[in-house]
């Protein structure tokens, strides 16, 4: 369970939750499974996140990192109100 701000504690469940859903909102990336990796550490305010995923055949593979990215980083500051310091992605699988 990690402790936003002003005490609000939000489960670790609940954070990877916000993640897996903001990486698979962009078209051609899922996270993987059945080893979901997802890592969300956040302390004084700030969060770091790692996840691996698995992109769609075709798809330009920097491009889905980069907006991967960009929504898990959104996702986390608007739900969370937090500031992400990072979002490592590592594309580990075509499908």
């Amino acid at each position: 369970m990690k402790t936003l701000a002003e005490g609000v504690k939000v489960t670790d469940g609940a954070l990877t939750q916000i993640v897996v859903r903001a990486a698979e909102a962009v078209d051609g990336a899922r996270v993987r499974r059945p080893r979901r990796k997802v890592e969300v550490e956040i302390a004084d305010g700030v969060a770091r996140v790692e996840l691996e995923l698995a992109v769609a055949y075709g798809k330009v593979l920097p491009e889905v990192a980069r907006a991967v990215q960009r929504e898990v980083a959104d996702a986390l500051s608007r739900m969370c109100d937090v500031a992400v310091d990072a979002v490592d992605v590592s594309v580990e699988e075509l499908e």
